[in-house]
C-alpha cells in the first residue's frame, strides 16, 4: 500500500514537472505560405541575418546555411559574398549585383523583431517536497531546512522574437514564398538561440515543401 502511494505521488510529481522539463525553448507562433506560389525547387539559396552585430549575423548565417544545404541545393551564407565594414548599411544595388552574379534563386532572411523582458516575484519556500525525502528524518531535514529559510527573489524571463521570410528570386523584385514569426524563451546564449531557431526553421521549410527532406 505504501509502495503504491509512493509511486502515485512520484507519478503526479513527474506529470507536473514534465511539461516544463521537455518544453521547447523556440517555437513558431505564426506563419503563412503563399498559396499562389508552387514552384520551390531552389538551387542556390542566400541566407541572410539582419543584425547590427556582425559576429551574431555571421554565426546565424553559417548555422542555418549548414542545415539548408543538401544535394542539389547550395546554401550561401550572406557574410561570404556580402562583405561590408562593421556598422555600415548594405547598399541595395550591391546586394542585387551579388545575387545576380552568384545566380541566387532563393533568399532566406531573418531579423530580430523585439526582445521582451518580464520580471516575476517569487516568494520564498514556494516548493513541494517530494515524498521520498520523508522516509528519513535527516533526508527530510536536509531538503526542507534550506527551503524554509530561502529568501524571496525576482526572476527575469526573456523572450526573443524573430521574423523570417523566404523569397523566390527571378527577373522581378522577388516573390514572398513563406513568412513566419518565432519566439525563443530564455535562451542560455546567442549560440543556443541560433541553433534552436535554425533547426526549427529547416523543419518548417521541409514540412511546407520549401525544402526537400535531407538525405
Amino acid at each position: 500500500m505504501i509502495q503504491l502511494r509512493k509511486l502515485s505521488l512520484l507519478g503526479a510529481l513527474f506529470l507536473c514537472i514534465a511539461p516544463f522539463a521537455f518544453a521547447k525553448s523556440t517555437k513558431l507562433v505564426a506563419s503563412w505560405k503563399n498559396p499562389e506560389y508552387t514552384h520551390t525547387s531552389f538551387h542556390k539559396v542566400l541566407v541572410l541575418g539582419l543584425s547590427a552585430k556582425p559576429g551574431v549575423r555571421a554565426d546565424f548565417e553559417d548555422a542555418l546555411s549548414k542545415l539548408v544545404a543538401r544535394p542539389g541545393i547550395e546554401a550561401i551564407p550572406g557574410n561570404t559574398i556580402l562583405l561590408r565594414p562593421e556598422g555600415t548599411h548594405l547598399e541595395l544595388s550591391y546586394l542585387k549585383h551579388q545575387i545576380k552574379a552568384f545566380h541566387v534563386d532563393g533568399v532566406i532572411v531573418s531579423r530580430l523583431v523585439k526582445v521582451d523582458k518580464e520580471t516575476t516575484y517569487i516568494p520564498g519556500s514556494a516548493y513541494v517536497v517530494p515524498y521520498p525525502y520523508y522516509t528519513s528524518f535527516y533526508g527530510y531535514w536536509g531538503v526542507v531546512n534550506p527551503i524554509v529559510y530561502s529568501p524571496d527573489y525576482l526572476r527575469e524571463d526573456t523572450t526573443v522574437r524573430v521574423e523570417t521570410n523566404v523569397y523566390a528570386i527571378g527577373d522581378d523584385e522577388g516573390i514572398l514564398v513563406w513568412t513566419g514569426v518565432s519566439d525563443t524563451f530564455n535562451p542560455s546564449s546567442a549560440h543556443k538561440a541560433i541553433e534552436d531557431l535554425s533547426k526549427l526553421l529547416v523543419k518548417e521549410f521541409q514540412s511546407e515543401s520549401i525544402l526537400p527532406p535531407a538525405k
